[in-house]
């Protein structure tokens, strides 16, 4: 989207045919196009106007050949290279029995219709990669899936082109600054030596509180991120000389990833950090070093980043909304779903005021004035010892973290949007009315 600039959409009647006003951003002039569902579902071009210095002239030759595209649509939509139908996630491929409890509510609940028809819609532009992708993202693995379509979805938004160059990494994505190679992941539930969960701890005391925290949810990254490490992306032809980076999500346990970015800074970085105010009142921040994590028997070293060979991991890129959750809501403003469904949204927000010590509290109704992007909400924790750093304008709107010589995390932000650190998400279904007598 480096090379065009998006001025108006319109749709037919229908929905089978979408036209966009663009303006070229090298000779500013104007076109039509025109979009239209290929055999496999997915909207693509199939016609485009001449060029236009207004763009009034564009939107006047886009009615006037609509009709006609309307007319010989279904001999227009072929594009000669899709495959012959639309990819189904939600086919079983697997028996109820194995069903992932949430796939399971996202397949059949109303309460996530919007999320269900938003990832219908999407899954038409996904490649098995694997052959394995529907089974596993209707059982076992329905998280670390859930988090590779988040993450397509955050490419796309941010105007990058996306490749899939053999069976890893899972993206390799350009969006004219360069190209990036992007490697997902996920923490999940400890397992015994016979496969059982074995339950998270449920922490009672604040001190036990700051064990999980600091101690625990650190470990169970560490687990993640350093099997990463293990497999050597960079080594691969498309990946060599290229920013890698590694995309996280902790779903060690129900909502774990509602508090876990202060355990993954932590333990990335090696720095604690500890606050108390000076004789004026402002905020003093006081990096301490931290070399392990340790609980009970485990113990790991601290500082993912200080690691042999992480110098080939450019930036772990956290997103504490990237849930079921955040496609729910964004279903629901694109207009898929039930109308049925209302959700509100609470939690916390970065506080841009230099001496807070603590977040704002938000409370936010997910209606029709509600607003919410992909990148809402996004971390990128930049390696201060990586061969190919990322570039910040990859990813304007997030919240990009650089460790100094002295200990501190400088945050960086291309805009002063809105950044929640944490939220959870009601959702409620409205009764129908009863009908008046």
């Amino acid at each position: 989207m480096w090379l065009i600039e998006e001025c108006a959409w319109y749709e037919s009647d229908d929905g089978r045919l979408l036209g966009l006003v663009l303006r070229d951003r090298q000779d500013g002039d104007y076109q039509a196009a025109f979009l239209a569902r290929d055999h496999a579902e997915r909207f693509r071009w199939i016609h485009g106007t001449e060029f236009f210095d207004d763009p009034g002239l564009a939107v006047a030759a886009l009615q006037i050949q609509a009709p006609d595209l309307l007319a010989r649509l279904e001999q227009e939509r072929g594009q000669g290279d899709e495959p012959p139908g639309a990819v189904d996630f939600f086919a079983l491929q697997v028996p109820e029995a194995r069903l992932h409890p949430n796939f399971a509510i996202l397949r059949e609940g109303e309460g996530y219709s919007p999320a269900r028809e938003l990832i219908r819609s999407m899954m038409r532009w996904h490649q098995d990669i694997d052959g394995n992708y529907i089974e596993q993202f209707q059982s076992a693995a329905f998280d670390a899936r859930l988090l590779e379509l988040y993450v397509f979805a955050l490419l796309v938004e941010n105007g990058f082109s996306i490749e899939h160059v053999g069976a890893a990494p899972d993206y390799m994505a350009n969006d004219g600054n360069g190209e990036i190679a992007i490697e997902v992941t996920t923490t999940n539930p400890t397992q015994d030596e016979r496969g059982n969960v074995v339950p998270a701890p449920e922490p009672t005391t604040p001190e036990e509180q700051q064990a999980y925290l600091k101690q625990y949810i650190p470990i169970k990254f560490g687990s993640a991120l350093t099997s990463k490490l293990r497999r050597r992306y960079w080594e691969l032809a498309h990946v060599a000389n290229k920013p890698l980076i590694l995309a996280i999500q902790d779903f060690h346990a129900p909502q774990s990833m509602v508090f876990a970015r202060t355990g993954l800074g932590i333990y990335l970085y090696g720095y604690d950090h500890d606050w108390h105010r000076d004789d004026r009142g402002h905020l003093v921040i006081v990096p301490r070093r931290v070399t392990e994590h340790r609980w009970r028997t485990k113990v790991i070293p601290s500082g993912f980043f200080d690691l042999e060979g992480a110098e080939h991991i450019s930036a772990v890129l956290f997103n504490s909304g990237a849930t079921l959750a955040k496609f729910n809501r964004m279903g629901f403003v694109a207009g898929f779903g039930s109308r049925r469904v209302h959700m509100l949204r609470t939690g916390t927000a970065w506080n841009h005021d230099p001496d807070a010590a603590e977040p704002f509290r938000f409370v936010l109704s997910v209606d029709e004035d509600y607003d919410e992007t992909w990148s809402e909400g996004m971390d990128l924790f930049h390696n201060p010892r990586a061969q190919h750093p990322v570039d910040p304008r990859h990813f304007p709107t997030a919240m990009h973290h650089f460790l100094e010589a002295d200990g501190q995390v400088r945050t960086d932000r291309l805009t002063d949007d809105f950044h929640p650190l944490a939220s959870l998400t009601q959702i409620l279904i409205a009764r129908d009315e009863e009908p008046s007598r």
